[in-house]
């Protein structure tokens, strides 16, 4: 069983939690921002955003006495490869999506069928 947070890491939790969520919001947001507008002098500053992430996820699980045992410390490393990997997945598979669909606009469409004739 996890041991509870001790009153004296309240504040590291509470901190190390909004860095988490500044952090990879920021990551999100630069790597986004520097694939659609392409400005890839962008791209280390997501990574450095992420490098924040990560030291406060660990400290975070740190505090919170999640790394004492391996199953959490599991979940944490999982946590981080996927939100590491998933901006890089969302971007192809939308580059791919609009790819398909200016292909589709491409071919000349055959006339729809009316139910209806008038």
């Amino acid at each position: 069983m996890i041991e509870p947070v001790a009153l004296a890491d309240f504040f590291t939790v509470f901190f190390t939690a909004a860095l988490v969520i500044l952090c990879g919001g920021l990551y999100a947001l630069l790597f986004a921002y520097a694939r659609v507008k392409n400005v890839p002098r962008l791209i280390p500053l997501a990574y450095l955003a992420y490098g924040g992430l990560a030291v406060s996820a660990l400290l975070l699980a740190r505090a919170a006495n999640l790394l004492d045992g391996g199953f959490w410390s599991v979940v944490v490393v999982l946590m981080l490869v996927g939100y590491l990997v998933a901006p890089h997945g969302i971007w192809h598979l939308c580059v791919r999506t609009h790819d398909e669909e200016e292909q589709d606009h491409d071919v000349p469409e055959s006339r729809p069928t009316r139910f209806f004739q008038p």
